[in-house]
């Protein structure tokens, strides 16, 4: 098993920035992709950005991006600690969600939250205008 924790989230201004964190723990060796969705009040999980890699020590990958998000949001990890950071510029008001935190066990950048395995909490994200 794999346990996903998160953080970061709260409240920002439009045009501000935010940076969540998760970090992985158990079978990290198992996952070959990390990556984040959102979901807006009475809507569907979506994904907004992932990255994978190769081997137990996390190197290399590509990373996907949702449209709505190129040019502001990037994903970084750290191998060492198991740990990927979604750094999120030029918040928008639309951008306000609940973001999860997720991990799979093969590479491929699925959009779908029906193809990864491993989930976070949550955490909420709010953008005032």
């Amino acid at each position: 098993q794999v346990q996903l924790i998160e953080s970061g989230g709260g409240l920002v201004q439009a045009g501000g920035s935010l940076r969540l964190s998760c970090a992985a723990s158990g079978r990290t060796g198992s996952i070959y992709s990390m990556g984040w969705f959102r979901q807006h009040l009475e809507r569907e999980r979506e994904f907004v950005i992932g990255c994978n890699w190769s081997g137990i020590n996390w190197s290399g990958g590509s990373t996907n991006y949702s449209d709505s998000v190129k040019g502001r949001f990037t994903i970084s990890r750290d191998n060492a600690k198991h740990t990927v950071y979604l750094q999120m510029n030029s918040l928008k008001p639309e951008d306000t969600a609940v973001y999860y935190c997720a991990a799979r066990t093969g590479s491929n950048l699925y959009t779908s939250p029906s193809r990864w395995n491993y989930w976070g909490q949550g955490t909420q994200v709010t953008v005032s205008s």
